[in-house]
């Protein structure tokens, strides 16, 4: 069995890159190779496509904006990125793979190797699924929120989400800690989570969301839990159940 490829991206090193790598993998046929999103866009919607290689950002239409436009037929994607906090929480919630740029010949091998379980007989519905959680996931990310207002007696104040420091859960209130002030919201520490770039903020305890801008130092505790200190000197505690998401964007700890 074999499977015919498509390869997107606009910088022509890497798409020579990619050829290579998959010559190594002799069921996979390379079928079109484009150098950027509209001209990938028209080959995909001719069909006979299986899986993509697609760039994140390309000219005219980035890798995201294809795959939206293709509706329901659409092949089974790899992204290809330069940049890692663009939506590698989306990825890794939807099990859409990516390569992130440079990668090395084991790394693609896995992520063909992904594709191949897709292409073998994992359920349409089931990549479907996969493929539409994430757009949902990167549209709510461009409706993230300029500003808060938050009321303070007879004024209303705004603050910025990136001049937020750390976000504390108090029931159906959370409280915005920003500088040396606190400002209280009412609202869930989950519906604020999905009011904030994940870019940007983790949730590192059951009641607790931190910028990692303004994190200094991390000090291990007891049970695989670490006590994080902030910039302000404010600590904070990572729970073990959180270390994960934590490690998406800061790299592995010891």
């Amino acid at each position: 069995m074999s499977w015919r490829v498509l390869i997107a991206d606009d910088e022509p090193l890497v798409r020579g890159r990619l050829k290579a790598l998959l010559a190594q993998h002799p069921e996979f046929e390379l079928a079109a190779e484009c150098g950027d999103g509209a001209e990938a866009l028209r080959r995909l919607e001719q069909g006979g496509i299986q899986l993509a290689l697609l760039d994140v950002q390309m000219p005219e239409l980035d890798g995201f904006a294809v795959l939206d436009a293709l509706g329901p037929e659409r092949p089974v994607v790899i992204f290809v990125t330069a940049y890692d906090e663009h939506a590698l929480r989306a990825f890794e919630a939807h099990a859409i793979d990516y390569l992130l740029k440079p990668f090395d010949a084991d790394r693609f091998g896995m992520a063909i190797g992904k594709a191949r379980h897709w292409l073998q007989g994992a359920p349409r519905h089931t990549l479907e699924s996969a493929l539409n959680g994430l757009l949902a996931d990167l549209r709510k990310q461009q409706q993230l929120p300029q500003r808060f207002a938050i009321k303070r007696n007879d004024r209303i104040l705004f603050v910025r989400p990136e001049e937020i420091d750390w976000v504390e859960a108090s029931g159906n209130y959370v409280t915005l800690h920003v500088n040396q002030e606190a400002h209280l919201l009412r609202e869930t520490l989950s519906s604020i989570e999905e009011r904030l770039d994940p870019k940007r903020f983790v949730r590192i305890h059951r009641s607790t969301i931190v910028n990692i801008d303004r994190i200094r130092e991390l000090r291990p505790w007891f049970h695989g839990d670490y006590q994080v200190l902030l910039n302000t000197g404010q600590e904070l505690m990572l729970s073990r159940a959180r270390r994960p998401q934590l490690e998406l964007r800061l790299g592995p700890l010891p």
